[in-house]
C-alpha cells in the first residue's frame, strides 16, 4: 500500500499534495477525468455525490456535490484551464460555502515511474496567504488521504489499460 500523502507549502498562497499510486499513470489520470470513477473515490465512504458533472475539456466546467448521511450537503464547482492527457489538468475551484476567500487554482501532475508507479502532486493556489493558512488549519490533509485510500482501491480493481 502507498505511504500517506505529503502536504507543503511552496509560497505564501500555495499547498502542494503529493501522493503515490501502485497504478500506470494512464489509469490514475482516467480516475480523475470520469464521473463513474471519480463517484467511487471522491469524499468520506459513507457520503454519497448526488452531483458529478464533468464537461471534460478546456473550457468545460466541472460540479461537484457531496451529501453526508445527516444531509449535510457540500458543493464545490469549476472551469478546466488545461487538460494534457496523461500529465496535467489545471482547473479552478470555488465552493458553495467559500471558505478558501475565492476562486482557487488546482493543479495536478501526474508522473508516471519506471516500476509502473504514479505520483500526483496537486498544488492549490488561494487567493491570499489568509485563505492558505485558513484551508491549512482544516482536516483537509486527512480527507484527501480517506479519498486517496478509496482511490488505491478503484485503481486495484480496474483492468490494466
Amino acid at each position: 500500500m502507498p505511504a500517506p500523502l505529503t502536504v507543503s507549502t511552496p509560497s505564501e498562497r500555495e499547498i502542494a499534495i503529493s501522493r503515490d499510486f501502485d497504478a500506470p499513470r494512464d489509469l490514475v489520470f482516467l480516475c480523475y477525468s470520469r464521473p463513474d470513477l471519480i463517484r467511487r473515490w471522491l469524499g468520506p465512504p459513507d457520503w454519497t455525490m448526488p452531483t458529478c458533472e464533468i464537461d471534460f475539456r478546456v473550457g468545460g466546467r466541472w460540479r461537484f456535490v457531496l451529501k453526508s448521511p445527516d444531509g449535510f450537503e457540500m458543493g464545490s464547482g469549476g472551469v478546466y484551464r488545461e487538460i494534457e492527457h496523461p500529465e496535467r489538468i489545471v482547473n479552478t475551484e470555488t465552493y458553495d460555502m467559500d471558505w478558501t476567500g475565492g476562486e482557487a487554482i488546482v493543479t495536478v501532475a501526474f508522473e508516471q515511474h519506471a516500476d509502473g508507479t504514479t505520483t500526483t502532486r496537486t498544488t492549490v493556489l488561494y487567493s491570499s496567504r489568509e485563505a492558505r493558512d485558513g484551508a491549512l488549519a482544516t482536516p483537509m490533509a486527512d480527507g484527501m488521504e480517506v479519498s486517496f485510500k478509496r482511490l488505491d482501491a478503484v485503481l486495484e480493481s480496474q483492468p490494466a489499460l
